[in-house]
């Protein structure tokens, strides 16, 4: 929503273990990685502290992250762009050409446990909810790079 807790938190997540996941690779595979929000409340701004703070714990860094709003051209740009919720999903739909919408889902699709389906928000609360984040998205973010192996292995579409 406001790109400041749970994209960038998947952001961080997502390119650490892909750095790890590409050791040992054909080095000209390229990934692009970006996190956006669907609201302009924070844009140029970092992380929210607690999110930067809980994933500094597990080795992730946060620290170079702006908030930034999804544009236009990121549906051409990406193949991929992934909510976290369904109200940001909605949100994407609104604005992404019905062409492309295809490129659109929910972050969570890429678990392996299908009962959680959205990254709760945590802005609100406590520390305990972006450690939740943190577990979710650590989880999503496997199935997600297996998807980009798999995508890259299988040649362009």
């Amino acid at each position: 929503m406001g790109n400041i807790c749970r994209s960038p938190t998947a952001e961080g997540v997502v390119r650490a273990r892909l750095e790890r996941a590409l050791q040992g690779r054909d080095p000209s595979i390229g990934v692009e990685l970006d996190s956006a929000g669907t609201h302009g409340y924070h844009v140029g701004r970092p992380p929210d502290r607690r999110a930067v703070d809980a994933a500094r714990k597990r080795g992730v860094d946060l620290s170079s992250i702006r908030s930034r709003m999804v544009s236009d051209e990121d549906f051409e740009a990406f193949d991929l762009i992934l909510a976290m919720d369904r109200d940001n999903l909605a949100h994407l739909e609104e604005s992404c050409p019905q062409e492309l919408r295809h490129r659109l889902g929910l972050f969570m699709a890429f678990a392996d446990d299908e009962a959680v389906d959205e990254v709760p928000d945590p802005y609100y609360g406590g520390l305990t909810g972006f450690e939740k984040v943190l577990d979710l998205v650590e989880e999503a973010a496997d199935g997600l790079i297996r998807e980009i192996f798999c995508r890259q292995d299988s040649g362009p579409s």
